[in-house]
Formats: structure tokens, C-alpha cells, sequence
């Protein structure tokens, strides 16, 4: 089976190129039922658009959303639903320079490898567009965990060397980086703004929590539901890295102070600390959930760079067109969707789990 679709039991397949006429998705397990109105989608698709601010590509997309199935007098029906997104803002022309070099960072070598062709339009279907689709499924996910009291929510943690300090979600949505300390989101800022007017770029990391999880999501062995929630968001353009919970912090440590001890609390058990993330054995233990992936630099840049074109001669690149500087805070919502998704298909997954 071809890699463009996620999930089980709730469960998307997406479509489109970055220049072609659209992308959209489709989504299949959804139930009947949920409310769900345009403006839910909008609002995320608001968020992961381009050209928000100075800080993000120039690139002009209203991404409209145009919910085609699946929803009929503001309900779904229990039949797939398909949600497009035009592309209007397309300038292809930018790319003709460029169209027999392989960008170095990108897939242009790798997808010629495997496929003996591509669409170098913008990066054709390996185009980090790709995940307005993701978005857009993942708005209608966050619907349905709603329904089961599930908050998630994302913010960068870090631009560069340069890393929050303190906590406040009200002003992750108040500054263009998205990050919860208001001084750190400033200077990861003013980093962006620099590394854009030296021709480069920069990555950065982002924490996403999912709040009020129901403890016992996940599929042992292989579906378990942190391997499931590494695959979704590996599967991000431009992520490298994932750990959950503490991550590669607990490789330090030994069991004694590594282990969420426990006490009651209220009638029911309660972690006193949270090291794991919230997942134990592979399920979710009730205890927030909590990951962090590392973002690589955006591959477009100014700088001129070696590579080899599709002849197999030696030649420079310099990528021109419309890029982020830093792909960190308009991940934030793909980061999001990707965890809503998972724990939307594990939600509808475990009531099939026991009488």
C-alpha cells in the first residue's frame, strides 16, 4: 500500500502537489453525528497558512477550505469526509532555473531515485503544502476529542540556541513564533529576522500536550500508541526527531528517579510525577501527554550550495522563491493535527477493546 494514508479506524488519505490545482483529504471512520461546522477547519488552516507575518514564506494562500462529503445540515453522516484546498498563489516560474539540480535538504534526489520522475514545481507532492491537508483532517479529529473532553495544544519551545524560559499558554497565538514565554518568543524573533537577511535558515523544537487523555489508548505490541504518535510525527516534513515524555533525559537516569511513583488521590491513582509523558506499556496512563520533535533548518536557501544535476555533473543551487526563514511556528498546528488524529483513531479503537 502506497504511504498517503494514516490511521485505522478513523483514518485519512491525502492528495494534491504543491503547485498543482489543489491538495485535499480524505477521511474515512469519522463517525455520524458530530457537529461540525467550516469554521472549525478554517480556523486551524488560519493558523498553518502562509504568509502570516514577516517570519513565514510571502507565499499569499487564503486556503479556503471546501468541505465536498461527509457533513450534511452541520452533522457528519458517517460517510467519508473530503475537504479540498485550492492552490491560487502558485509562481511555478520560480523553479524553471532550477528544475535539473537536486536542492540539497530536499527530495528531489531521493524521490528521482525511487520514482524515476518528479514534479519540481515547489517540491510537487514531497512539498511541506502537503500538510494543509493534514490540518484540515486533524481540525475535524480535535472536534471529535472534544466530545471526549481531550485538549491538545502545541508551542516552540525553541528557535536556534534559543530556548523558552517560562509558561504561558494565553500568548503562544499572541506572537508570531507561537512560544509560551513572551521575552524568549522576542528573541527567537529577532533570530528569524537575521538568518532571513543572511540568505539562510533556522529549525527549532516544539512541544505539543495532549490534556485529559483517558488512560488505556493504545494497541500493543506494535500499535502501541507512543510508536503510533513517533510514525505521525516523523511523518511531518522537516521533523528529525521525537521523544516523549522526558526522551533521552531518562537514559541518565536510574529507575528510582525515573519512575512516576504513585499515590491516590481523590478516589483514583495519581502520578506524582510525569517522566513518561503520559504512556506506560504503550498506553496512556490518564497522566498529560506530552512530546517534543526537533525541527531541521528549512532546506531553501539563498546561500549558494553544491550539488549535482539530473546529468550527473557537479553545479552550485541557490534557491529562489517565496520560503520560511524558520518552518518552526507554522509546524505548530501540523504538530497538533498529527496528535489529534492519533488520538482520535485510539479513541474509536479502544471501545472495540473490551464487553
Amino acid at each position: 500500500m502506497a504511504g498517503n494514508s494514516f490511521g485505522q479506524q478513523f483514518r485519512i488519505t491525502t492528495w494534491g502537489e504543491s503547485h498543482g490545482p489543489g491538495v485535499g483529504v480524505v477521511i474515512d471512520g469519522c463517525p455520524a453525528g458530530l457537529p461540525l461546522g467550516l469554521e472549525a477547519v478554517q480556523t486551524q488552516l488560519d493558523r498553518r497558512k502562509p504568509g502570516q507575518s514577516q517570519l513565514t514564506s510571502q507565499r499569499r494562500e487564503a486556503d479556503t477550505a471546501m468541505i465536498l462529503s461527509g457533513v450534511f445540515e452541520g452533522v457528519t453522516t458517517g460517510a467519508p469526509i473530503a475537504i479540498m484546498i485550492e492552490n491560487k498563489n502558485v509562481r511555478s516560474t520560480d523553479y524553471e532555473a532550477i528544475k535539473e539540480l537536486f536542492r540539497p535538504g530536499h527530495a528531489d534526489y531521493t524521490w528521482t531515485k525511487k520514482y524515476g520522475l518528479r514534479d519540481w514545481r515547489g517540491g510537487g507532492r514531497s512539498s511541506a503544502r502537503e500538510t494543509a491537508a493534514r490540518v484540515a483532517a486533524g481540525a475535524v479529529a480535535r472536534e471529535l476529542l472534544r466530545r471526549f473532553g481531550v485538549d491538545v495544544f502545541a508551542h516552540t519551545i525553541r528557535v536556534g540556541e534559543i530556548a523558552a524560559q517560562s509558561f504561558n499558554r494565553a500568548v503562544i497565538e499572541s506572537n508570531p513564533v507561537r512560544c509560551a514565554d513572551p521575552v524568549a518568543a522576542a528573541r527567537m524573533a529577532e533570530l528569524i529576522e537575521a538568518v532571513r537577511a543572511e540568505g539562510d535558515s533556522v529549525g527549532g523544537v516544539i512541544e505539543v500536550h495532549a490534556l485529559d487523555a483517558p488512560a488505556g489508548l493504545g494497541e500493543p505490541s506494535y500499535d502501541r500508541l507512543d510508536a503510533d504518535l513517533a510514525k505521525a510525527l516523523m511523518s511531518i516534513n522537516a521533523v528529525k526527531g521525537v521523544e516523549i515524555g522526558d526522551g533521552f533525559a531518562a537514559a541518565a537516569r536510574r529507575g528510582s528517579e525515573n519512575n512516576d511513583q504513585m499515590r491516590m488521590a481523590e478516589g483514583a491513582p495519581s502520578f506524582l510525577t510525569n517522566h513518561s509523558g503520559g504512556i506506560d506499556g504503550g498506553l496512556s496512563n490518564g497522566a498529560r501527554i506530552v512530546a517534543r520533535v526537533a525541527v531541521k533548518p528549512t532546506p531553501s536557501i539563498l546561500k549558494e550550495q553544491l550539488t549535482v544535476d539530473a546529468k550527473g555533473r557537479d553545479a552550485t543551487a541557490r534557491v529562489e522563491g517565496r520560503h520560511d526563514p524558520c518552518i518552526v511556528p507554522r509546524a505548530v498546528p501540523v504538530v497538533e493535527a498529527m496528535v489529534c488524529l492519533t488520538l482520535a483513531d485510539h479513541l474509536l479503537r479502544d471501545r472495540a477493546a473490551r464487553l
